[in-house]
């Protein structure tokens, strides 16, 4: 009797802690009438959507592309709640403030999903956008998120879409935190995901309580979830309660310096238009500007940043940098390899691919994973996390590429094998600056952020 009334506080308790997430002060309109598809039309594919003992399921079909039923009106401001069962063969997903446009791929939908994943890769919860940018926060950036959805059962889905704010929810967990522009306002569609002419069709996954508020909206409580902004060089209100602040300013060169040097630079870099560019010169490593560091000193943090590469270029983010060696070219330290993979030799040096994109510059080679890196002159973003306990995590685009620990046996045994080797104590100093480089191409930075941990 005594364990059945504990069972009963327990998850009352976790009830009342998963429900307080969340501001219920909005008037819940049901979008689904448990009888049929009215307020829906179907778009782009032919798998089949039906109502079945008041759930809405839908059915892969062969040979046919991805599937939507679309709501016949649009919602811009809104908190969406859905319940969903799927076939864990299956990927799916809730597009919202989407698109069909007959100008844009011939009416293809188009703009924010909200990812079910049963796979092992475990995105459910995610944002992608769909037939335009590809993935904009892959759960890889949290991985308490990757544990929410739960295979063989009914799960909650929420999202929140405020203004800018975009956040999602799987069963309670927060799951995404991204801020955007791009699309204000569209439609809410269920998605039946196209099939390889090699799987078998007739899969399903099934929709019920479907329900929206767009009116008295009250954002769920700020929390810890890890932000991924869009929108160039702002810091938004979800960022500054997480503790991020700007490190470069956007504008000016407030905050860092020459390397080696007491000022900023007289030639070598330019700030156009909220960018902080290298200017193009001879290919040569601080041959003509020089790089940049910090004035500040940094030990354990996470920085965000964006970076575009023009063709053949090369560059790179360094940390822990003490300008303690007095060396002559790029200055020491730890690097996150910054580089045109297809069209710079450097990506064919080092071994075993350790110069490439997002390496731990010529000691670990990134994680290559497919659709990670975006084309040449597209935006790309980069993070460095620096834990107290010196594990070091690199992310590219959202995919963790490169994990370490610095100062382990593993750690200082590539040190040992590398360009670094002669360079006493590499990578060990507690405290140091961050470097942008300069390597002779045109790189450009933007939405530099730091939070100290």
């Amino acid at each position: 009797m005594k364990s059945s009334k504990l069972l009963i506080l327990t998850g009352l308790i976790l009830g009342t802690s998963l429900s307080s997430l969340h501001a219920q002060s909005g008037k819940w309109q049901n979008l689904f009438n448990g009888k049929d598809l009215k307020g829906w039309k179907q778009l782009n594919g032919q798998a089949k959507y039906e109502v079945v003992n008041g759930e809405i399921v839908g059915t892969t079909v062969s040979n046919t592309p991805n599937s939507f039923l679309t709501t016949e009106k649009k919602y811009g401001d809104f908190i969406f709640e859905v319940e969903l069962f799927v076939d864990n063969a299956m990927n799916s997903g809730i597009q919202f403030r989407s698109e069909s446009k007959p100008d844009f791929k011939e009416g293809r939908v188009h703009g924010y999903q909200m990812e079910v994943d049963p796979s092992d890769r475990a995105y459910s919860g995610g944002i992608y956008d769909e037939s335009r940018r590809g993935w904009l926060y892959p759960l890889d950036i949290n991985p308490k998120g990757q544990l929410a959805f739960k295979k063989g059962q009914w799960n909650k889905y929420r999202i929140e879409c405020i203004g800018n704010s975009i956040r999602t929810w799987v069963n309670g967990v927060p799951t995404a935190n991204l801020v955007d522009d791009m699309t204000p306002s569209g439609f809410i569609a269920l998605q039946v995901h196209s099939i390889g002419k090699n799987d078998a069709p007739g899969k399903q996954i099934k929709w019920r309580n479907i329900r929206i508020q767009t009116e008295g909206l009250k954002p769920s409580k700020p929390d810890q979830t890890y932000v991924v902004n869009m929108i160039p060089n702002d810091l938004s209100p979800a960022e500054k309660i997480n503790g991020y602040s700007l490190l470069w300013d956007g504008k000016t060169t407030k905050g860092w310096i020459g390397a080696y040097k007491k000022g900023f630079p007289e030639k070598g870099w330019e700030i156009n238009n909220g960018e902080l560019s290298v200017v193009k010169s001879n290919g040569g490593e601080s041959t003509n500007g020089g790089d940049i560091v910090t004035e500040k000193q940094y030990g354990a943090f996470a920085l965000k940043f964006d970076f575009k590469l023009t063709r053949g270029a090369n560059s790179g983010v360094k940390y822990f940098v003490t300008l303690s060696e007095g060396n002559k070219g790029s200055a020491i330290g730890m690097e996150y390899q910054i580089l045109d993979d297809e069209n710079h030799p450097d990506a064919k040096m080092g071994k075993n691919a350790n110069r490439t994109l997002g390496s731990l510059y010529d000691l670990i080679a990134s994680k290559k994973v497919p659709n990670a890196k975006r084309k040449i002159g597209e935006w790309n973003k980069g993070v460095i996390m620096v834990y107290p306990n010196n594990k070091i995590e690199y992310y590219l685009n959202g995919y963790k590429v490169v994990e370490f620990v610095r100062g382990s046996a593993e750690f200082n045994a590539l040190v040992a094998e590398s360009k670094y080797k002669n360079w006493k104590g590499f990578g060990m100093a507690p405290k140091g600056h961050i470097l942008l480089q300069d390597h002779g191409d045109n790189v450009s930075f933007r939405s530099i952020k730091i939070k100290e941990l």
